[in-house]
């Protein structure tokens, strides 16, 4: 039999001399990466649940090259495919000394740029992006960062439903809800249809990119807290969800993170690779693990590009979700061994540093509040009888990001106010916060209340690539960031004893709903701040610059 691509290449991990291609086929075969004619790396395909995958890297690259790159499934050439309309496919490495630019969002829902599609989503901003750089040429370090919901597995839209549908008839009755994703050929048909796009498919072919799940990808709220994470255990088909969801995560998008000594590092990666069978039972049993004992993976994971340090972080699977005191640590949003890491990384001696969060760090004011109160209250600050109550009004609005884990709002704060005071080495130019998850952008500048730093610092949130808001989370979110909700939001706090956050920080910018994709531009201790929108619409529509700021 003779194999075919049936999705990517991605080009996923970037180091100053390596360059790592990911690939799906249809049917076992040996993978060939050709490297502007000459430079060629080989690997022959894993399987996992009948699924075919392969990854390659790209070694001895000079520093800083953009070559062209071909890929064959045994003797067949399958890409670039022929005729296509963009350049061809390049494989990046990282200069120490050059520019860099980051790329990042969030929450994409695929839609073709169809009319309905735009109505309904708004611009698929990742479309707009591959066009955007298809003419535009590109120096320096060029990264993606790709930083939460890239694929929906419970909110699904046609063709996702259909299949969904003829597959539940060839199984026959099911437990498993018929508009939710629940098994392995499932997930991997989800994603295909996220990363088939031929707009989108060349974006991820030619440029580095990375990944970090937020909820969606497994389901909306995913590890909200201990009492979610209960009710979720009552259904029947959720072991068989959560560990396809991992599973499937680890395969189409962590293991591209991971450099090549890192990867050689991980069982899985050995267990997958030196398999000469399926590899579903492996896959499996460390999804499920990963998710009973999430201390025993470590899902975040560190980038030098340039003098930029990139720390990406996870924020929902590692999760610990103690009930009845937030600040001793037993309720954290990134765990122990995550914020254990965290601290490792967050040093000093680069010229910026990047903490990369599918949930934003700094939110507006009068909802960081909300979400502190509402822990408080949760654990017992106003007594047995309301928490109840406000476990359900937790779980009903969302109050789920960093100011409702107040430990870890805590800590991190603190780390970075000691990294902007040089306590951590030789202080970077800028701390930034990138984020996603909310459905608006936005920017905010901050600065440790103990003074005397001197980084910049702040937050920079993009979402989403292709998912419009509603109209009245649109409104709620305005009056946010007004003064009134402001102060109702801090009365709220201290009713419920909770101490000032260590960080200050103003919105400045008014939250802006529309999809977009952000950009910072890193050159010397300079960062420069962009958010593209596709104000037309419409499938052919170039990005423009809606907000460019320095940092």
């Amino acid at each position: 039999m003779t194999a075919s691509l049936r999705l990517g290449p991605l080009l996923r991990h970037a180091g100053p001399t390596t360059a790592t291609v990911w690939v799906e086929t249809d049917a076992p075969c040996l993978v060939r990466v050709v490297v502007d004619g000459e430079v060629t790396a080989t690997a022959r395909t894993f399987t996992v649940h009948g699924h075919h995958y392969a990854v390659c890297t790209v070694e001895g690259l000079p520093s800083g090259a953009v070559l062209p790159y071909e890929v064959f499934l045994d003797e067949d050439r399958v890409w670039p495919e022929p005729d296509s309309p963009f350049p061809p496919s390049t494989v990046r490495t990282v200069h120490p000394d050059a520019p860099t630019r980051l790329l990042y969002g969030s929450c994409h829902t695929p839609t073709g740029d169809t009319p309905e599609g735009v109505v309904r989503y708004g611009p698929d901003m990742l479309r707009a992006t591959a066009r955007r750089l298809a003419h535009e040429p590109v120096e320096g370090n060029l990264t993606l960062l790709l930083i939460g919901d890239q694929v929906y597995a419970d909110e699904v839209q046609e063709p996702m439903l259909g299949f969904l549908r003829r597959a539940r008839e060839r199984e026959g009755s099911d437990e498993a809800p018929v508009d939710e994703v629940v098994y392995y050929d499932e997930y991997a048909e989800l994603y295909q249809q996220a990363w088939s796009d031929p707009q989108v498919r060349w974006l991820m072919s030619t440029v580095p990119t990375l990944m970090v799940f937020d909820d969606h990808d497994i389901r909306d709220d995913w590890n909200t807290s201990a009492a979610w994470r209960r009710a979720m255990e009552e259904h029947p088909w959720w072991h068989t969800r959560v560990t396809n969801g991992l599973g499937t995560y680890w395969v189409y998008q962590h293991v591209g993170n991971l450099s090549p000594e890192e990867r050689g590092k991980d069982p899985l990666w050995t267990a997958v690779h030196d398999s000469e069978d399926d590899a579903a039972e492996a896959v499996d049993a460390f999804a499920w693990r990963a998710h009973t004992e999430p201390s025993e993976y470590q899902w975040g994971h560190r980038h030098d590009i340039g003098s930029v340090r990139v720390l990406v972080v996870d924020t929902r699977c590692s999760r610990a979700l103690g009930e009845d005191d937030p600040s001793d640590g037993s309720r954290s949003i990134l765990g122990p061994q995550g914020h254990d890491w965290l601290d490792e990384h967050l040093a000093g001696g680069p010229d910026h540093v990047v903490v990369a969060s599918t949930v934003p760090v700094l939110l507006p004011h009068a909802v960081h509040h909300l979400e502190s109160w509402n822990e408080a209250v949760c654990a017992g600050a106003w007594g047995r009888w309301p928490r109840g109550l406000a476990e359900r009004l937790r779980q009903d609005i969302d109050l789920e990001h960093w100011a409702a884990f107040r430990y870890s709002f805590r800590r991190l704060s603190d780390a970075v106010g000691e990294l902007s005071r040089g306590e951590r080495g030789p202080a970077p130019a800028t701390v930034l916060f990138l984020g996603g998850d909310v459905h608006f952008s936005y920017l905010a500048r901050a600065e440790h209340r103990a003074g005397g730093g001197e980084s910049r610092v702040a937050q920079l949130v993009s979402s989403p690539l292709c998912n419009q808001a509603p109209t009245s989370m649109q409104r709620m979110v305005h009056l946010s960031v007004r003064w009134p909700l402001r102060l109702v939001g801090q009365a709220l706090a201290r009713l419920a004893r909770v101490p000032r956050p260590g960080l200050r920080w103003n919105v400045e910018s008014t939250p802006y709903f529309g999809n977009t994709i952000g950009e910072v531009s890193f050159e010397g201790r300079e960062a420069r701040a962009s958010w593209y929108h596709c104000p037309e619409g419409g499938a052919d529509s170039l990005p423009r610059v809606r907000l460019h700021t320095r940092i």
